[in-house]
């Protein structure tokens, strides 16, 4: 089935020849303006808010990028891509008759231009999966009984959800492989609180159909923490870089720093330097159901500023004058 190109540099705002840093500070620009917690528009920001997560997955990483900007020679034209999936939005499992069964799931928080090029579902050989239905007496004349395939998709969460937990609504499409008919049925999926990012959530039933009266597949949905603009996940745990002024870092400092769930007070000790980590224990992803939570790790970065008033030049100025301090010596 065809797809639509994404033009993710169009996306992000940014040109074909951008460096990492400036998709990067694209990225986080405009994710810090379509963020559904901040805007009014909350629908409308959630949609805008996934497409730029989608195309900074892509930008992002240097081996997507590379597969992306090879992708064909019509790119720049937003011709359709078409062909089989290699486990992307069409989903090809044994269907009833044996025949490739396809699946399309809509409510991922990913076009099905990113799945069928970019994403990790498959069906053929999973854990746990079809393939390994039984057979009927064939003496008797009983049909050939298999069970269906289990299939593989991602799932966008956002940070709020894996901090709070939620029920999203999935569309799940099946083409008949005999008739080309095409089935649709909504899945509510449970994503539970602390979820981390490579977790799988199981939806029973909800694969391949099985045939000669088998039980179908089930649905497995692998999580990917949609990019926060202040905030990555490792695990259970969260990271977020801290920008201080010079004189914070030498003098210590007392700020107000944004976690996922509310706003703490860090003590910035005299002397801090650049790539100096504060761990805040008890303030990452929920851990299970055991109460437990994670930790917050703040990574300290001195910033210069960008220019100086006369003013701060002459402060500047008398200060080298006076300090006694010299960094080669160390």
């Amino acid at each position: 089935m065809p797809v639509e190109f994404k033009d993710y540099y169009s996306t992000l705002g940014v040109g074909r020849e951008a460096s990492p840093a400036e998709i990067k500070k694209a990225f986080r620009s405009l994710a810090r303006k379509h963020h559904p917690d901040v805007a009014k528009d909350k629908q409308a920001a959630e949609a805008k808010f996934k497409e730029i997560n989608e195309a900074y997955e892509v930008l992002g990483d240097p081996e997507k990028r590379k597969k992306y900007d090879t992708l064909g020679a019509d790119w720049q034209h937003g011709a359709p891509f078409g062909g089989r999936p290699s486990g992307g939005s069409g989903v090809w499992g044994a269907g009833s008759g044996g025949m490739p069964e396809e699946f399309h799931f809509h409510g991922t928080g990913f076009s099905d231009f990113f799945e069928q090029f970019f994403g990790g579902r498959s069906s053929h050989g999973f854990p746990g999966g079809g393939g390994g239905g039984s057979f009927g007496s064939a003496a008797h004349g009983t049909p050939r009984s298999r069970r269906g395939d289990d299939i593989e998709g991602d799932i966008l969460v956002t940070l709020d959800e894996a901090m709070h937990g939620t029920v999203r609504a999935i569309t799940l499409q099946s083409k008949d492989p005999r008739t080309g008919k095409t089935a649709t049925r909504s899945v509510q999926v449970r994503i539970p609180a602390g979820i981390a990012a490579g977790k799988r959530i199981r939806v029973a039933g909800h694969g391949g159909a099985g045939a000669g009266g088998a039980a179908a597949g089930d649905l497995y949905l692998r999580v990917r923490h949609a990019a926060h603009p202040d905030f990555h996940t490792d695990g259970h745990d969260v990271y977020r870089d801290l920008d201080l002024a010079p004189w914070e870092a030498v003098l210590g400092t007392e700020i107000a720093v944004t976690t996922l769930d509310g706003e703490i007070r860090l003590r910035i000790q005299p002397g801090t330097e650049t790539g100096h980590t504060l761990r805040v224990r008890g303030r990452g992803l929920p851990v299970g159901s055991s109460g437990g939570r994670g930790d917050l790790f703040v990574v300290i970065n001195v910033r210069l500023p960008e220019t100086v008033t006369p003013e701060e030049r002459a402060a500047w100025e008398t200060l080298r004058a006076v300090s006694t301090f010299d960094p080669r010596s160390l």
